[in-house]
């Protein structure tokens, strides 16, 4: 395995959406930090009233979960072997590229912040040529095709059955393998993000939070390619 590929799908990343700009908790969130409401994110745990008016509510407006995810991922020794790319597709069909060196601030606050300037900017820092963070399209189907993963399997409660070891094994086959991981609260992939799968997998009989998904594909991957310095044998 040359690189493994994780792509965190229809995280519930966005700005707040126009139709609820007018709305008071919107309103009063966005005057608190003397901001725009078009430049905060979206934040369920502030603007459930408003949110609850927006398709999908439920995927939407949880920002903490993908901080946790990317921290678990940028932090692990795969990633700083070389080995591990994270991608981040949100549910407004943004895709963002990550340098895999960034080190993402772990306070949640700090987070927020960064994230409002990529999503209103385009990229961090704003004007550099190299950036940390950057949109890199807005559709996943092209992104993916650009990145041409050897085989994609996406993690669903629907999905065969892979304990995380076995599932690391077949992973590991591939050059470039890329693993599909939800990063939203609640509901199911879109037709979209199912259809770019070559499989569905499950890796575990309890309904797990997507940063602990990722901790158990990224530990499993990291011993059956041996990056402690040898293959863990069951």
């Amino acid at each position: 395995m040359e690189k493994l590929y994780i792509l965190f799908a229809e995280a519930g990343l966005e700005l707040v959406p126009r139709e609820i700009w007018r709305h008071p908790a919107v309103r009063a969130s966005a005057e608190r930090r003397k901001k725009k409401p078009g430049k905060i994110l979206l934040d369920i745990s502030l603007h459930y009233q408003a949110a609850k008016k927006l398709r999908d509510f439920r995927k939407r407006g949880r920002p903490d979960i993908i901080h946790f995810c990317l921290l678990m991922a940028l932090g692990s020794p795969l990633c700083r072997a070389g080995k591990l790319l994270p991608i981040v597709h949100t549910y407004q069909n943004d895709v963002i590229w990550i340098n895999p060196e960034v080190r993402l601030p772990r306070n949640y606050n700090r987070f927020i912040g960064l994230m409002e300037q990529l999503l209103t900017t385009g990229r961090v820092p704003p004007k550099s040529d190299q950036p940390l963070l950057s949109i890199i399209g807005h559709d996943i189907a092209e992104v993916i095709e650009s990145y041409n993963p050897s085989q994609i399997f996406l993690l669903s409660e629907k999905g065969e059955f892979f304990p995380p070891p076995l599932l690391a094994r077949e992973v590991a086959q591939y050059p470039k393998p890329m693993v599909v991981i939800g990063a939203f609260q609640a509901g199911d992939f879109s037709e979209k993000v199912r259809s770019i799968a070559d499989r569905e997998v499950s890796i575990s009989k309890y309904v797990l939070d997507a940063w602990v998904a990722t901790a158990e594909l990224i530990c499993a991957v990291e011993n059956a390619i041996g990056i402690h310095g040898g293959e863990v044998e069951d």
